[in-house]
């Protein structure tokens, strides 16, 4: 992802038109999505000297979602809706590619057992997630999967429960202003509808990108009090809830 260049962080260029995902998603809802939240969170961003703290990169924004705490909200929410909305508009695709086999497929298959498996679970959580917020899945410190969401336009580079802590590779937007004007107040058929243009082959890049990520070494470091066995044995105990959830 490209995510800013010189001075200010910018507006990442769509790889297609609003209409181009359409029925899943609607072309007002695009232009009102990308023109005009994304656009705002990225003019606050600057306007707070976000870009100035750690450099207007795309790793510059990254370190930034590290170290952001919760007495700036400014910065972390509007760094927060950046970094998001990107890496959201970045994983949807009008002509998606299918999951390559690969390092993910095998990751997905040894933590959630298939892809089908993986969608239900995070629909479960974009469902369970109440107000606004995201839901994702995520590379952990350990290398492992695991599904997580969060309010507002929190990530899970951010302080938050260090269980939860990790690189996104895929993230659903399940604020309203994302299917709203489409779906109304039926989260549950957005959710079910978006996978028909999420691209795969972009998620699996993502995750191999973050297996290489100096971040995820900083995250182990700044998680290290919390044994990889415990993390590791907290996520499988998740998996399993969610699983006897699903199959009631």
């Amino acid at each position: 992802m490209t995510f800013a260049q010189e001075e200010k962080y910018t507006m990442p260029e769509l790889k297609y038109k609003f209409d181009a995902l359409e029925p899943h998603i609607d072309a007002k809802t695009m232009e009102i999505h990308y023109s005009k939240h994304h656009k705002a969170y990225l003019d606050n961003l600057n306007k707070s000297g976000g870009n100035t703290i750690l450099g207007a990169t795309a790793a510059g924004l990254e370190d930034l979602m590290l170290a952001v705490d919760g007495k700036n909200a400014s910065i972390r929410n509007n760094g927060g809706g950046h970094y998001n909305h990107s890496l959201f508009w970045d994983i949807l695709s009008p002509t998606p590619q299918k999951m390559a086999d690969g390092k993910l497929e095998v990751a997905i298959k040894n933590q959630f057992v298939s892809q089908d498996s993986l969608i239900k679970l995070m629909n479960a959580e974009g469902l369970k997630r109440f107000g606004s917020g995201w839901v994702w899945l995520v590379v952990t410190p350990f290398k492992t999967l695991t599904i997580i969401s969060t309010p507002n336009q929190d990530n899970p580079i951010m302080d938050i429960d260090d269980v939860k802590r990790g690189i996104p590779v895929l993230g659903i937007d399940v604020w309203e202003h994302a299917y709203y004007l489409n779906y109304q107040n039926k989260r549950g058929e957005y959710l079910k509808n978006v996978w028909n243009v999420v691209d795969w082959a972009q998620v699996g890049k993502n995750y191999e990108a973050a297996l290489q990520s100096p971040l995820l070494k900083k995250l182990k470091n700044l998680i290290g009090r919390v044994s990889k066995n415990l993390i590791n044995c907290i996520h499988r105990l998740h998996f399993l809830q969610k699983q006897v959830i699903i199959s009631s």
